[in-house]
């Protein structure tokens, strides 16, 4: 695969289609992007579950946080890492130790490990890498627009109210 650019219809059809991420490199710290994306995904309807061996047993954003992939007690369909290039290969061949293994490993912005990519895609996982599921659910979505950045998708979806106030769109995942 080329993992300097992916179609849209890809990155929609894994935001669409997962529902339990593992989050590796979950922060307590409010102002931290990976805090940020736990609360953007578990608002999105997602079951995220947080990842961080120094958080275990603790509980982040109502969700209780693992120290390890290998202590998580159900399948996860989604591996987010969280952490940086070098750790990334590691983390990969944790994921890749799950029974069942996830559909795909998602290396966050500026984290791109190619050894790494290649050993998963030969173990038939899905991996995205240098980009943002926060981000591309925002793009792909249209809520991003609200902010003045040009997402280039067009759409006439009317936001629907998200309680408390909070617009918010879909990108029409089952289930939610």
């Amino acid at each position: 695969m080329n993992h300097d650019a992916y179609p849209d219809s890809l990155i929609r059809e894994i935001l669409k289609s997962v529902k339990t991420i593992a989050l590796v490199g979950a922060s307590a710290n409010e102002a931290r992007p990976s805090w940020i994306v736990t609360k953007y995904l578990l608002d999105r309807d997602y079951d995220v579950i947080p990842v961080n061996p120094g958080l275990a047993g603790q509980t982040l954003l109502g969700k209780t946080v693992y120290g390890s992939l290998k202590d998580i007690p159900r399948p996860v369909d989604m591996v987010e890492i969280f952490r940086n290039s070098e750790a990334a290969g590691p983390l990969t061949d944790e994921a890749l130790g799950l029974d069942p293994l996830p559909k795909v490993i998602w290396m966050q912005l500026s984290v791109r490990n190619d050894e790494a990519a290649a050993k998963a895609e030969a173990r038939g996982v899905t991996v995205i890498m240098n980009r943002c599921p926060k981000i591309e659910y925002g793009r792909l979505s249209g809520e991003i627009g609200w902010q003045g950045i040009n997402s280039r998708i067009l759409s006439a979806k009317k936001p629907v109210l998200a309680g408390k106030g909070f617009q918010k769109l879909t990108i029409n995942r089952p289930g939610t």
